[in-house]
This record gives structure tokens, sequence and C-alpha cells, in this order.
């Protein structure tokens, strides 16, 4: 409204203003008549116009008031519905946790009852305890001075002790369930065997009986003697051109260290071995050792060892009675002789493996005749003249087939360490006589080794029981021979001391066969005639 009334005003001044300045500026005075009468009339036409415009601006003005009253007063109700309503949400929380204070504490009123209740019986309960455990107490000394009282009894009428009956009552028991326990497992045991194939370990062992080979055993390394260190020298020769030129004609290695009147012969091929040997020896002996004179030698050796070769292959094709067997074969099995394995003389190992196939397939009717052909050829395979990738056992059967044996033979050589199928009933026979020659104690140097630490373990095994006087292997570890003190181990007690000892080798011991312990209980009564 103020701004509305400025406005007006500031019209009204400059129309006023226009109006004197026309009046002023008049010319004459009846212009300046015309121009006050205009300006009277402007005037009051201006000061109408101003009142109408202030009574308009007036009116709105009224109505602009009301409507901010009226917007006013509707804020003003709605801020306050909502306070209300906010009061009243809280005035409810605030009941509904009264009201929940208010439950918590009945119940802890309720529970406080209930704890006072229990307490109290408790508390009975605890009383009448006590009172029942004075009566056990009463009752539990009346029980003992009667046990007491009984006890004396018993023990004046047993003249024994408590201790002392108690003692020889778990002995008794304990040795009651020894016995019956250790006739159970024999029982068992004894059932077992008579299940078992024994026609197979007749057989076994029959042949084992019937046959007997001897064994050698031969070091893969050769050793020379010498007469005196002062032959070294000699074979070493002038800037080592005689141990040069013997190593290149024979294909070994000779070793003179410093161990005393010894030259050690090293090399892979045993036949190549004992040319050097042989050879050392003939000229050591001739005593003219040079260069030429080793070639010499060493070819005259060569050719000579060669014809061995071959009359050892002869003599024992003959000795086993072996014929139609091709003349390479012959050369090959003479060359076994100078060839060992695990210590085991190759040839004797062969030998034997023929006799007890021949043995073997002799006893299930078979062709003998084959059985210990395949026997002596089952390890020709390790005697190769070249160097082969194939195994020794593959390489044999090619050897015989290249040589026209019978496909049983090769089948027999090639399987007897499961590299091809056996085909053959004698393929097995040969595979087994080859376990049991190589197996059996002090074949292999290796086995008579642990033969030796397993006798030793076997009769420290068996003196460790009590009554136990003396222990001796016997039959090569097959037989364990147990004396015990008769004073101390009665018969009952000796078989029952047999078993053990037979059941403890079995469990802890590894062992080829089978062992037989006995024991021995001997009773000497001794007085003389004076």
């Amino acid at each position: 409204m103020d701004y509305m009334a400025i406005g007006i005003g500031a019209a009204t001044g400059i129309i006023i203003g226009l109006i004197i300045g026309k009046f002023l500026f008049a010319p004459n005075k009846k212009e300046r008549e015309i121009v006050r009468k205009e300006t009277d009339d402007l005037i009051a036409s201006a000061r109408k116009e101003s009142e109408l415009i202030k009574q308009k601006a007036i009116t709105e003005s009224e109505g602009i008031k009301k409507d901010r009253i009226l917007e006013a007063k509707e804020k003003f109700l709605q801020m306050k519905a909502e306070v209300e309503q906010e009061r009243r949400e809280k005035v409810g929380k605030l009941e509904e946790q009264e009201a929940r204070m208010r439950n918590r504490e009945n119940q802890l009123a309720q529970e406080k009852e209930n704890y006072k209740k229990k307490e109290a019986e408790t508390e009975n309960v605890r009383n009448n305890l006590s009172r029942q455990l004075e009566l056990v107490n009463i009752r539990k000394q009346e029980m003992d001075k009667a046990y007491t009282e009984h006890v004396s009894k018993l023990e004046q009428i047993a003249q024994l002790t408590a201790e002392e009956a108690k003692t020889q009552l778990i002995e008794t028991l304990k040795d009651e369930a020894r016995n019956k326990a250790m006739a159970y497992v024999k029982e068992i045991i004894e059932e077992a065997k008579l299940k078992a194939n024994k026609e197979s370990k007749k057989i076994i062992l029959q042949t084992i009986q019937r046959t007997a080979a001897e064994q050698t055993i031969e070091n893969t390394v050769s050793v020379f003697n010498l007469d005196s260190d002062d032959q070294k020298g000699q074979i070493i020769g002038r800037e080592g051109r005689n141990i040069r030129a013997l190593e290149a004609a024979t294909g070994v290695e000779l070793i003179v260290d410093d161990t005393p009147e010894t030259i050690i012969i090293s090399g892979f091929d045993p036949v190549r071995r004992e040319i050097a040997r042989l050879s050392l020896q003939r000229l050591v002996a001739d005593g003219r050792i040079h260069p030429a004179r080793i070639e010499e030698i060493v070819a005259k050796t060569k050719k000579q060892l060669d014809e061995h070769i071959v009359e050892i292959g002869e003599r024992t094709v003959i000795e086993l009675g072996i014929s139609g067997l091709h003349t390479e074969l012959v050369r090959i099995v003479g060359r076994m002789r100078f060839r060992s394995s695990y210590g085991q003389n190759l040839l004797m190992h062969s030998k034997e493996v023929a006799n007890l196939c021949a043995v073997m397939a002799a006893e299930m009717g078979l062709n003998p005749k084959i059985a210990k052909r395949a026997g002596l050829l089952h390890d020709i395979g390790k005697v190769p003249e070249e160097e082969s990738e194939l195994s020794h056992a593959l390489l044999g059967a090619k050897l015989c087939e290249k040589y026209g044996e019978n496909p049983a033979i090769v089948n027999a050589v090639g399987a007897h360490h499961d590299e091809l199928e056996m085909t053959y009933v004698i393929s097995p026979i040969v595979q087994a006589c080859d376990a049991i020659s190589g197996a059996r104690p002090g074949a292999r140097r290796e086995i008579l080794e642990s033969y030796l630490k397993r006798i030793k373990e076997m009769e420290t095994l068996a003196l460790a029981y009590d009554g136990v006087e003396k222990v001796f292997a016997i039959q090569a570890g097959r037989e364990l021979r147990v004396i015990v003190e008769a004073d101390k181990v009665d018969d009952k007690k000796s078989e029952d001391l047999s078993f053990a000892i037979a059941q403890k080798i079995q469990d802890e011991m590894q062992y080829p066969g089978h062992i037989k312990v006995t024991v021995i209980r001997e009773t000497r009564a001794i007085s003389y005639a004076k």
C-alpha cells in the first residue's frame, strides 16, 4: 500500500510540475488562464483518480490480509493436530513400557517365592541324606567288622592269608585260561593244515630232499695274487705301457694299489676277467712282460679259454643227459661257468634248477627231459656276448627260439620271471625250481648273510623264554632244538613252550619253508655204587 501511495504522489507531482511549467512559460495572460483552468481540472481529475486507486489498493490489501490470516490459522491448526498426535503416541508407548515393567516385577516376585520354596525343600533333603549317611556309615562299620571276622575264620581254616589265596586263585585261572586258549589255537591250526594243499608241498619237499647241489660263490671282481710286491712294477712297465697293453688286449681294468701282493682285476664280463687272470698268471710265470708278449699270451689264452668253455658246456650237457642241443647253446652254457648271480655260480644254479625241474616234472607225470632242458637254459640270457636291451629272460627265450628249441622250453625260459604268459605246464615248474634254488639257505651270498642273522635271531628268541637252558639251530635253520631245565618246565609246559616258540617265530621272523621246533626235557638220575 505504501508503494502505491508513493507512486500516485509521484505521478501527481509530475503532472503538477508540467502544468506549472506550462503556466510559467505561457506568453500571455489569457493563455495562462487557460493553462490554470486545465491545471485545476487535471489536479481534480488526478485527485479523483488517486482516490480511486487508493480505495482499490485498500480493498486489495484487506483481501490479502484476510487470506494470510486464514492460511496462518490453518497451519496453526495442522501443527497443533500433529503435536497432539505425537503426544498421544508417546503416551501410548510409555503406558506399554509401564505395563511390561509391572509384569516383570510380578514374575520376579513369583520366582523369588519359588526359590524360597525350593531352598526349603533342598534343606529338607540335605538333612534327610545326612541322617541316611550316618546310618550307612554305621552299617559299613558293622559289615567291615563282620568281613574281617569272616576272613580271619577263613584264614584259620585254609591256613593261608587273603593275599596268598587271591594270588593262587589268579594264577590258577590264568593257567587254565592259557591252556584252553592254546589248545583252541592248536586245534584251529591243525584244522587249517589239513585243508592245505598237501600234494604240492609234498612234491616240493621231496624234490628238495632228493636233489643235492654244490654251490660255488664267486666275486664279480677277480683277485690275482703275487709272490711279492716287486712284480707290480714289472707288470706296470715303464710309464705304464705294460698294464695299458694288458687292459687293451683283455678289455678289463687292472687296479694296482697298496694292497700287499695283490692286483685286482675289475670288469663286467667274467670271461674277460678270467682271460686277464690266466694271462697274468702265464706272464708272471714266464717273466717276459712287454706289450708284444702280452698280446701273444692274451691271444693264446683267449683261444684256450674258448675251447675250455665249449668243453665245460659239453661236459654239462653230458652230465645232465641232454642231447641235440645246438652247439652255440652248448657254448653259452659253458660261459655260464664264469658268471655269478648274487654270489651264486650261474652254471651250478642252472644245473640245480635242471635237476629240480626233472624231479618235479616226474612227480607230476610230465616229461622230465623237457623240464630238465628248460631248467638248464632258463638263465641263458644272462651271458650274452653282445649288449642287449632285453631282460635276460626274454633274451634267453629269443636265443632258444633262434636255435630251434621246443616252444614249451622257449615259453618256460621267457616266462620264469612273469614277463611272458605261461602257456605250458613246465613254465611254472621252472619258475618254482628257480626260486627254490635261489632261496635255499647258503645258495647266494646275500641270503647267506641274512641266513646267519636269522639263525642267531632264532636262537636268541628261544633263549628269552623262562626255563630254556640251551638252543641249537640245526639242518640249515630248518629245525630248532630247545633244551629246557627239567625242574622248571614240566611235560605239559614243554608242549606249550614248543608251540609258543613256533608261533613267535612265525609272527616275528621271515624264513623260507618251515621251521621245526623241538623242545627236549631230560631228567638224569645219577648215582654211584661205592
